[in-house]
């Protein structure tokens, strides 16, 4: 994997180039891990004019012995807690000669900003912008096996959660079961905070687990995923707790699941973001849902869970093949509930099979 590594990082050396900086600093944690494969605590990457420096706080994980990281890229860990890697890696760079440093304006706090200003005077900072997210828009075969790992296993807490008695049980309960079989079958731990949201609270975005408890004739609205080896995977399904669902319980499900698929077979390279978006919300506001909409149906995910690019209808851009995303409208009822159906695919021309599913869980409304 170093080769990898540091062919990234050469990617990022001549765009650097080309905009006319001598060095970059990258802090944001998922792009310092995308760049080398490991991201301390507040670890930051410069990529200088004569060498890049890994600079943290604290040994990484792969260690500081002979051949245990990347023989192209020096480790620096600063001796005490209290100094900042990103001034060090700011010294550096003026020590090496650099008289330009590109920074991610968009991760800097303008104190830590104002730091390297002062720090290293002359340094000429430019901003790097979204140069490593851009990077990491397009997954390697090796990144995507990641993804299809965290998914199965995802589908495998979900699949046996399922299996169980739900009524009585609380929001919160149900969560942490989850993400304890998600650690039981090999993931690092979960990808996002798990959502269980039942009756009322089903299918409302950003739900956080309560004490509420599932009752017969809910919609239990669950959305997990893991994180493996770093890599991210969502799934999200809408249930019915009980013999069998009512008719509006029916019909909202109907509705919601004939929008995912929608949105789920344009996944097709040149398809623009905001035609995602677009064929996804068209089948819900036909049905008299568009006031109940979220302002975006999906999102990319990898080393994030919620990354670049932004299936929303302001978005700019065409889909690329190998990029993962997920399609996930949802709609909510105040005071009834609502339904919620995620996924995680990855963009594969119509030759090669069309959008690869990496999340498998039925998407038939089960009655629990």
């Amino acid at each position: 994997m170093s080769e990898v590594y540091a062919a990234r990082r050469a990617r990022l050396h001549d765009q650097c180039a080309a905009a006319g900086s001598a060095a970059a600093l990258v802090s944001r944690p998922a792009n310092v891990r995308y760049l080398c494969g490991a991201a301390p605590p507040g670890a930051v990457l410069l990529l200088g004019p004569a060498q890049d420096v890994l600079v943290a706080s604290e040994t990484p994980s792969w260690g500081v012995g002979p051949g245990s990281h990347p023989d192209d890229l020096r480790l620096l860990v600063l001796p005490g807690p209290d100094g900042d890697p990103a001034v060090a890696a700011a010294d550096l760079a003026a020590a090496d000669g650099a008289d330009s440093l590109a920074v991610e304006e968009h991760d800097l706090t303008v104190a830590r900003h104002r730091r390297l200003g002062s720090t290293a005077p002359g340094l000429c900072l430019a901003d790097l912008g979204r140069a490593v997210e851009q990077l990491r828009l397009v997954k390697d075969d090796e990144e995507i096996s990641c993804m299809r790992i965290a998914g199965e296993l995802a589908d495998q807490a979900l699949g046996e959660l399922l299996e169980s008695i739900l009524v009585g049980r609380t929001e919160r309960h149900l969560a942490l079961e989850l993400e304890r079989r998600l650690v039981d079958h090999g993931a690092d731990g979960p990808g996002f905070p798990t959502v269980v949201a039942a009756g009322p609270n089903a299918g409302r975005p950003g739900h956080l687990p309560t004490d509420r408890r599932v009752e017969e004739g809910d919609f239990l609205t669950i959305r997990l995923g893991a994180d493996y080896r770093g890599y991210r995977c969502q799934v999200g399904r809408t249930f019915v707790i009980g013999p069998s669902p009512a008719d509006w319980q029916v019909e909202l499900y109907d509705v919601v699941f004939a929008a995912q698929r929608a949105g789920r077979e344009s996944l097709l390279p040149g398809t623009g973001y905001r035609d995602v978006d677009r064929v996804t919300r068209q089948v819900l506001d036909a049905a008299g849902y568009g006031e109940a909409l979220e302002a975006r149906m999906g999102h990319g995910v990898g080393l994030e869970i919620d990354e670049d690019p932004r299936l929303a209808a302001s978005a700019m851009g065409k889909l690329d093949a190998c990029v993962p995303v997920t399609v996930e409208p949802g709609v909510h009822l105040p005071g009834r509930g609502g339904v919620r159906i995620d996924d995680t695919l990855v963009v594969r021309p119509e030759a090669d099979g069309g959008p690869e599913l990496l999340t498998i869980t039925t998407k038939e409304l089960l009655a629990l």
